[in-house]
């Protein structure tokens, strides 16, 4: 019974909408905040104007306690150097230290005839009560980190406009002890909340467990109809194509939530128009009630359909969802705006790996994934932040991105950037392996058994779940549920996800049990199912099998020396020794090692020299990564998810670009080796591949097959035509022995071809090949080379940099391109490359395009272009 009682709960509840409304603004400036300790009158009391708040400091809100301080400049930056020591941490210092009331003055006159007017909270950790001008507004506590809140404040608000919001924060209770464990002692997973903050692995904690009103705060203003929580379901039947003129009709099903919040029974029509077709259904609500309404399914002619990248375009639909009542024609009581993709996920069993595979629009999706944490440790989003950040993984032409479960459910602004990218999600819910009691742990303070059973508020869970899924659940990016981080939930948590609370507020993506459950990928190799960690032997990628549908499995991810001198203090600025004792910052920033992989590229000279070579290893790894499950698709794999391609701090692992957006090679190894139609060298085998993500069949390519010496000669290996079916890999060429004879003595660059018929470049691959003792010797004793780079500015924020190389020259190495302030000569951020670490063979030319937001008042940028045997050079942007 119980378990029913909370599903009838969470189906009522009235929680906010993730559409634009009518009338909405955010209450984002102006606020103030003061320590529990500093204010020691009732919330009725300090939500009075007349209360003062003159010697109250200014708050950040969205934000935390934390990030307050530190804007206040009351706190050290934690992400610098050893900083995060400096913080007090609220184990030690009690719950009320950073316990604050935070308020904020605003205008808004109290509503005519049946007008309301609503405050949303759409996240705040962990409990709060929430006070207008003298007036309580939650009749309870409020508990949970991603539980929104929606209070009607129509008969609160001053008639002169005059108000005040005071809201008072408390931290998770209890905070946990940051031991050094994975979520420190695990008492941080007793509350539904983000468990990181507790420290783990590759991160520190977070001071203040980041308590605060984290996320947005606004004000919408109705009729006495308000619209909530809309739903569209696309059905695409069928196999579907991405480049044809005519698609077949798609199945358009709208619902949304009415409330009346009058006196009076109230009649109207709900409706949206779209495509120039105009869908709608009478509606009578009764006096203070409040109800699902479905509008008749709609069939879209010829629809524009979303694809995941790389599989067809990102195309977007612009709903409104409008309410108008009888007598009010034209007059809408509330309007719901969203954008929204048409497009069908489903998921198939795949036989032959033993593993969950992707289907969208009926097409196999071979997935490509990588793991996100947070944009930021201390939750400071924004739209743009989000948007660069999923544009970099665009950019290494993955198609997911995983939000790991012991992070939080993410927020409507990173939707949408992967619904514009392309980038299907994998949702966990708020539960991990390490937390929730998977594993033996003597770093936690209660057993297994306890564990096993957090967190403390099940029904709160559920609720949370329930608010979280209607939330997001339009955007078409979302594809997969996921019960938590190599774990379930409790079976009373986990059965009525699946069985109740899913179908009837989603009923369309599938439900992981946890992220690496046998529902997902079998595992028929032992250990936990996910892994292996760390660099590794390059053949290793593509010999040794691992779990066939990976959801963990990385390498190392160290920026380059303009990267690591942002956070770390110019003393500690010297190169890792293997083996050697670790540097205490470095050590601190989660530093894993490189092991022996750097000097195989000979001595490291210093530090600089140290992240050039560390630079080779990042393209290296993850081009191999990618292309190892790739040769092995649909036979061994049905996809892999990278641990992990972003880091929400300074952290010195686990990135393709660092918290500063600043890209290494780790992304380009990727964007290479993940392209949708791919030419590739198997070292084991000596053997080159093509690999086909794309739906289409492609035909008369030559493939050609070259090798270069360290001087720059060249030697054509073969040149012949090939083609390629839809969702394939193949085997083409093999060359035997004739590779190893060739690398022998000082290795080899190994140049491969694509080219179409009229003799563009499909895709190219560039490998540099170790002698026969594993040491790229030749690279150590290669002549240095003159570049000629033009750079040509092709429109506001976009500009084409030409690296050519002239006949007779040894090949250009590995060049890093970069886009620099010409006064200070530090790096633009964020710029987002088409291309980088780029070699040019002789008598060659590359086009690399840069595009950035330049600022109105900076002055005309330079590129500057590095190589391993080009000499640094700064080109103006004329």
């Amino acid at each position: 019974m119980y378990r029913y009682h909370i599903i009838a709960a969470f189906l009522s509840c009235f929680v906010m909408s993730a559409a634009s409304a009518q009338v909405q603004y955010d209450l984002n400036t102006g606020w103030k905040c003061i320590n529990i300790g500093k204010a020691k009158g009732a919330g009725e009391k300090i939500s009075s104007l007349s209360w003062s708040i003159k010697e109250w400091l200014p708050a950040t809100v969205p934000g935390t306690v934390l990030t307050t301080l530190i804007d206040n400049k009351l706190m050290p930056d934690p992400f610098y150097g050893m900083n995060n020591e400096k913080i007090p941490d609220i184990y030690t210092t009690g719950r009320d230290y950073y316990t604050y009331w935070f308020v904020k003055d605003f205008k808004e006159a109290a509503p005519k005839d049946d007008q309301q007017v609503w405050l949303h909270l759409r996240g705040v950790n962990y409990s709060c009560e929430v006070y207008l001008n003298g007036h309580k507004l939650n009749d309870k506590t409020h508990h949970g980190m991603y539980l929104r809140q929606t209070y009607n404040i129509s008969s609160f608000l001053s008639k002169e406009g005059a108000n005040r919001l005071a809201v008072i924060v408390y931290p998770p209770d209890p905070v946990g002890n940051p031991n050094g464990g994975q979520g420190g002692d695990g008492e941080i997973a007793r509350s539904i909340t983000h468990q990181y903050v507790a420290g783990w692995d590759w991160i520190q904690p977070v001071r203040d467990r980041n308590t605060g009103i984290w996320d947005k705060v606004s004000i919408e203003k109705t009729g006495p109809v308000n619209i909530s929580n809309p739903h569209i379901i696309t059905v695409v039947p069928g196999v579907r194509m991405p480049d044809v003129k005519v698609q077949q009709p798609a199945i358009i099903k709208v619902s949304a939530e009415l409330e009346n919040r009058s006196a009076q029974p109230v009649s109207g029509l709900l409706k949206y128009e779209l495509q120039g077709a105009t869908v709608s259904i009478p509606v009578t609500l009764p006096p203070n009630s409040r109800q699902e309404v479905k509008l008749p399914d709609h069939l879209l002619q010829n629809p524009r359909l979303w694809w995941p990248n790389g599989y067809g375009p990102q195309s977007l639909y612009h709903m409104e969802i409008v309410f108008e009542r009888g007598q009010a024609a034209g007059q809408p009581d509330d309007k719901e705006s969203l954008d929204f993709g048409v497009r069908e996920i489903s998921t198939t069993w795949n036989t032959v790996t033993r593993s969950r595979q992707a289907r969208v629009n009926g097409q196999p999706v071979f997935i490509k994934g990588g793991n996100w944490i947070v944009s930021d440790e201390l939750l400071r989003f924004s739209p743009q932040r989000y948007d660069a950040e999923v544009r970099f993984h665009r950019d290494m032409n993955l198609n997911l991105i995983r939000i790991w479960g012991g992070a939080l459910t993410e927020r409507p602004e990173f939707y949408e950037a992967c619904d514009k990218y392309g980038m299907l999600v994998f949702q966990d819910f708020w539960n991990s392996g390490d937390c929730n009691g998977r594993w033996l742990d003597p770093q936690k303070k209660e057993d297994q058994w306890t564990r096993r059973q957090y967190p403390d508020d099940h029904g709160l869970f559920l609720v949370s779940v329930a608010d979280q899924v209607k939330m997001i659940r339009n955007h078409p990016s979302l594809a997969f549920w996921c019960g938590g981080n190599e774990i379930t939930p409790t079976d009373d948590i986990l059965l009525p996800m699946k069985d109740s609370i899913l179908p009837a507020l989603d009923g369309t993506r599938y439900l992981f049990d946890y992220s690496n459950s046998d529902s997902m990928s079998y595992n028929f190799l032992g250990g936990n199912g996910d892994g292996p960690y760390g660099v590794q032997p390059i053949r290793t990628f593509w010999a040794d099998r691992t779990f066939p549908f990976n959801s963990e499995v990385g390498s190392v991810g160290v920026g380059d020396y303009e990267s690591l001198e942002r956070f770390i203090p110019a003393d500690h600025l010297t190169a890792p020794q293997y083996p050697g004792k670790e540097d205490p910052v470095w050590a601190y920033h989660k530093y894993i090692g490189y092991d022996s992989t750097v000097y195989a590229y000979g001595p490291v000279k210093d530090l600089k020299d140290f992240t050039l070579k560390a630079q080779l290893v990042n393209y290296d790894q993850y081009r191999a990564l990618m292309e190892g499950y790739s040769s092995h698709m649909w036979e061994w794999y049905t996809g892999s998810i990278i641990w992990k391609t972003q880091n929400p701090w300074t952290a010195l692992r686990g990135q393709m670009y660092d918290y500063y957006l600043d890209v290494n090679a780790c992304l380009y190894g990727l964007h290479n080796g993940s392209e949708p139609l791919h030419v590739m060298f198997d070292p084991v085998d000596n053997m080159v591949e093509i690999v086909n993500n794309t739906v289409s069949f492609h035909r008369n390519m030559m493939l050609e097959v070259k090798a270069y010496d360290r001087q720059g000669k060249d030697k054509l290996l073969t040149q012949v035509y090939e083609e390629i079916g839809p969702s394939a890999v193949r085997k083409y060429v093999g060359f035997g022995k004739q590779i190893d004879q060739l690398r022998k003595e000082e290795g080899l660059f190994l140049s491969l071809r694509l080219l179409d018929e009229n003799r563009q470049p499909i895709s190219e691959n560039f490998y540099w090949l170790p002698d026969a003792a594993g040491y790229y010797s030749g690279l150590q004793h290669m002549a240095t080379t003159a570049l000629k780079v033009e750079v040509k500015k092709a429109g506001p924020g976009k500009i084409v940099v030409t690296l050519s190389n002239a006949a007779g020259n040894p090949v250009a190495f590995f060049n890093r391109v970069a886009l620099i302030d010409p006064a200070t000569k530090k790096r633009i951020l964020p710029v987002f490359y088409s291309d980088n670490y780029i070699s040019v063979v002789p008598g060659a030319s590359k086009t690399v395009t840069l595009e950035y937001t330049p600022s109105a008042q900076s002055a005309a940028p330079e590129v500057s272009v590095k190589g391993w045997n080009v000499e640094e050079m700064s080109v103006p942007v004329k």
